[in-house]
């Protein structure tokens, strides 16, 4: 099954919309869903600290910042 990874934060406007989308998407598809916290696993500080939201499918980032459900759809089919 295909894994999505959301990396977020706390406080994050964009964060709370992307997973509210993804949320959406996962009434319409099947996927596994992982969400890491980047300013508590500080490894993904150097990559994502300013970019978040991002969204992962299957370890290759497909997103970051805004993400609408049609698109993510469209993007987790194509990598399926």
């Amino acid at each position: 099954m295909t894994r999505v990874t959301l990396y977020t934060r706390a406080g994050c406007c964009l964060c709370e919309e992307a997973k509210q989308a993804l949320a959406a998407a996962r009434a319409r598809a099947a996927f596994e869903f992982e969400e890491i916290d980047i300013d508590r696993h500080p490894e993904w500080l150097p990559l994502y600290n300013e970019e978040v939201p991002v969204i992962a499918i299957d370890g290759r980032k497909a997103f970051k910042y805004k993400v609408g459900v049609d698109e993510f759809l469209k993007r987790l089919a194509a990598r399926a």
